[in-house]
């Protein structure tokens, strides 16, 4: 069983974060969905580096974050990279400005 929080990434970010407490799961090279799931199942807010969460389908990840419980928030690279979600993209979509 994990802790209270969980963190989904690579495995030296996920290091930093065991060393504060945070139960890890590592997403291996195409094995970010499984290390996902695994800490939905066990913990109450789940972090998730930027570069899991573009490894994760899209559906699943909103479903994630809209279910509420637990808690899924996306975390900035430590390198500062872009969003997985761009969210000027996304407004266009729904806007039907793009396909």
């Amino acid at each position: 069983m994990g802790g209270p929080i969980a963190f989904v990434g690579d495995a030296i970010t996920a290091s930093g974060y065991r060393l504060a407490g945070v139960t890890v799961h590592v997403a291996d090279e195409g094995g970010a969905l499984a290390a996902f799931e695994r800490a939905l199942d066990q913990a109450q807010v789940v972090l998730v580096s930027a570069t899991a969460a573009r490894e994760l389908p899209l559906a699943r990840l909103a479903a994630a974050i809209a279910a509420l419980a637990p808690l899924v928030m996306i975390v900035p690279e430590p390198d500062g990279g872009p969003p997985p979600v761009d969210p000027v993209a996304r407004v266009r979509r729904q806007l039907g400005l793009e396909a």
